[in-house]
C-alpha cells in the first residue's frame, strides 16, 4: 500500500510546518486561526532582539521569542552564541512550563542557565543590559515550582535589568 504523506515545503524545497500555531507554538489545525509566526533568519541588532523577545515574553509567547533568540544565536558572532542560545533554552523551558511539560522545562531552564554561565564567565563579554544573574535566580525559582500550573505571560521574565 502505497503512503500518500504530505510535507509542507519552504520555496527552496526543506520541509517547514505551515499549520497555524498558538501562543505557545503548538501545531492547531490546518486552517484554523493561529498566532502569526515569527520570521524565520531576521538579522537584528542585540537591542532589536531583545525588545522583540521582552515583547513576545509579555505577550505570554515565549515559543515564539526563542526564535528571536535562535535568530540572533544563528546570524551573530561566535562568541556570543552561548548568550543567545542560552536565552533561548530558557524562552522554550518556560514554553514547555507552560505546556504542562514540568520535566522538559526544567530540564531547559537548567540548560539555559548553564549556557548563560558560560558567557558571564569570560571577560568582557557583552551583555547588552541583559539582566544573567537575574535570569539564572528567575529560571530556577521556576523550575522549583514545577510541576504546577505556569501562565507564560504572568511567569514571563525581565531580561534586562
Amino acid at each position: 500500500m502505497e503512503s500518500s504523506t504530505h510535507r509542507d515545503r519552504d520555496t527552496e524545497g526543506r520541509a517547514r510546518n505551515a499549520r497555524p500555531r498558538d501562543g505557545l507554538g503548538r501545531p492547531l489545525p490546518y486552517g484554523a486561526d493561529g498566532v502569526a509566526r515569527q520570521p524565520e533568519g531576521v538579522a537584528r541588532s542585540p537591542e532589536e532582539t531583545v525588545r522583540e523577545a521582552q515583547r513576545l515574553l509579555d505577550a505570554g509567547m515565549p515559543f515564539h521569542a526563542h526564535e528571536v533568540f535562535e535568530d540572533a544565536w544563528k546570524s551573530g558572532p561566535a562568541q556570543e552564541e552561548p548568550l543567545w542560545r542560552g536565552l533561548a533554552q530558557l524562552a522554550v523551558g518556560l514554553t514547555h512550563a507552560a505546556r504542562g511539560n514540568a520535566k522538559g522545562g526544567a530540564s531547559l531552564l537548567d540548560r539555559g542557565t548553564g549556557s548563560l554561565a558560560t558567557y558571564a564567565a569570560r571577560d568582557g563579554a557583552p551583555t547588552y543590559g541583559i539582566d544573567l544573574a537575574g535570569l539564572a535566580v528567575w529560571a530556577r525559582e521556576l523550575a522549583d515550582r514545577l510541576p504546577g500550573p505556569v501562565d507564560a505571560a504572568a511567569e514571563a521574565p525581565r531580561i534586562t535589568r
